[in-house]
């Protein structure tokens, strides 16, 4: 590690903090090949789809019509900044892709209402559909690879983070815990005098009462943020840091040309709830609560049903051939029936293919010692009670598969927590709690985010970041994750 000195703070640590191991790298260094990339993939992804498709059905002058699509969709993706450096590799959802789509689709209504063009309007459709899908698959590519450069310090803003020393803490500890965002901290001045335990670089210190010169203030973290090559100064407001003193600490590094960024104090909290307005000067943030009820609500009740219902009828005959694997495989019923609490503290009967001996539960005091957990779950990676048939069905997932007998009753979805267990539930705190305040599920982020590997700690955070923040979208993207989780089987034991 390179150290050097800075006065008054004896000699620091200049790396990036923990969490980053290479030299910090901006995101002008993003991969060259994401723009090209992108642009090929949109401009031949819908040409040539129009194309082939306008001529093996006899449409009108299907070259001008690939061209004239093409064109189109790099407009609206253009229009929509989606080739910006910024933009390029940050969004590995379909979402934003569909409602580009959409767009095209109406601009293209529009140019061929003036052409008075008169092609079939589903073969148009099919022929755009190609093009949706190859975007989509193309802005995944690049995310992937954002994330495994990120993980290296590289596409990432260097930021220097100001705040009371607790604040502080918090903010450099929460950045260093994942690699999955773009700020790497590259300093941090506190205010006052007390020691930072984050391990981030202290560039300077600001006094803890206002000084009675602005300048003083907006010297030193001018001087820090120049001499760390600083992109973002980010700011943790508290009782020391706040009102006008932030105000001129705001003027002064925004007119030398550096962002500035204020944390809210908020945690796990989705953009889409936030809404910023202002009264009598006063910034205000108005977070829109969790949807408990209403439409989206209604819909998420009735696509679990019917999905549950569609997927038992489906899956019948897959459910033959484990059910008679398993009773091949050793003694015992073919499912496992166990008391899990659902929605408000509600017990119900959870069912799943048994893979353990039927003695699994008696046995469970003799392993308490061999628990890999580091909370209230039991989680152990070569467990003796797991049949070799059982380890196969726990690899794939395919254990679960009769929880859609509870989504079909009611008592679970298909998206949400998992449902815990009584002895589990009675050592919960309030903030645990919180976690019922939904019907657990069939998958949900947990699943898609690493499963038993997690710690009980990152487990709550995606549980709680699901309860408060849960959409219909949002559950389209968690089972289309699952697939992938399931195939990769890692954390499954």
């Amino acid at each position: 590690m390179r150290r050097v000195g800075i006065p008054n703070s004896g000699p620091i640590d200049t790396s990036p903090a923990r969490g980053r191991t290479a030299t910090p790298r901006g995101l002008s260094d993003k991969a060259r090949w994401y723009l090209p990339a992108a642009l090929v993939t949109d401009a031949v992804g819908v040409a040539l789809p129009v194309g082939i498709v306008f001529d093996a059905t006899f449409q009108p002058h299907p070259v001008l019509c690939a061209v004239t699509a093409a064109a189109a969709w790099l407009i609206v993706q253009t229009a929509r900044r989606r080739y910006t450096q910024r933009a390029l590799g940050e969004s590995r959802s379909g979402l934003s892709v569909v409602y580009d789509w959409m767009v095209l689709l109406g601009v293209l209504a529009v140019v061929r209402a003036l052409l008075g063009e008169h092609s079939e309007p589903s073969v148009a459709l099919l022929a755009l559909t190609p093009g949706l899908l190859l975007t989509t698959a193309c802005r995944k590519l690049t995310y992937r690879h954002l994330l495994a450069s990120r993980r290296e310090a590289h596409a990432v803003r260097r930021i220097l983070v100001i705040g009371e020393p607790s604040a502080a803490d918090y903010v450099v500890d929460q950045l260093a815990a994942r690699t999955d965002h773009e700020y790497v901290v590259v300093g941090a001045i506190p205010v006052g005098l007390a020691n930072l335990e984050c391990g981030a670089p202290v560039a300077a210190r600001l006094e803890s009462l206002a000084p009675a010169r602005p300048s003083a203030d907006s010297g030193a973290v001018l001087t820090a943020a120049r001499e760390l090559g600083a992109d973002l100064v980010l700011v943790a407001p508290g009782p020391r840091m706040a009102g006008e003193r932030l105000r001129q600490l705001s003027w002064a590094v925004h007119d030398a040309g550096i962002p500035l960024a204020v944390l809210p104090g908020l945690t796990d909290v989705a953009v889409r709830r936030v809404e910023l307005t202002s009264a009598a000067g006063l910034t205000l943030l108005h977070i829109s609560p969790p949807l408990r009820r209403g439409v989206q609500v209604s819909l998420k009740e009735v696509l679990d049903r019917a999905g549950a219902a569609v997927g038992l009828l489906l899956l019948s005959p897959l459910f033959g051939l484990i059910a008679a694997a398993i009773r091949l495989g050793s003694k015992g019923p073919v499912f496992y029936q166990q008391i899990r609490h659902g929605v408000n503290c509600v017990p119900f009967t959870m069912w799943k293919f048994r893979t353990m001996v039927t003695d699994a539960d008696d046995r469970k005091p003799e392993l308490a010692s061999a628990n890999e957990s580091d909370g209230l779950m039991f989680k152990m990676r070569r467990d003796p009670r797991v049949t070799r048939v059982g380890r196969i069905l726990r690899r794939c997932s395919l254990d679960e598969l009769p929880q859609l007998i509870n989504v079909l009753r009611g008592e679970m979805s298909l998206v949400g927590p998992r449902p815990p267990l009584p002895e589990e539930v009675a050592r919960y705190d309030e903030v645990a709690l919180r976690r019922l305040s939904v019907k657990p599920g069939l998958t949900g982020l947990w699943q898609v985010s690493g499963r038993s590997d997690l710690s009980w700690d990152e487990t709550l955070q995606l549980d709680l970041r699901y309860v408060d923040n849960w959409t219909l979208t949002s559950d389209v993207d968690v089972m289309a994750r699952t697939f992938r989780a399931v195939v990769d089987g890692r954390g499954a034991y």
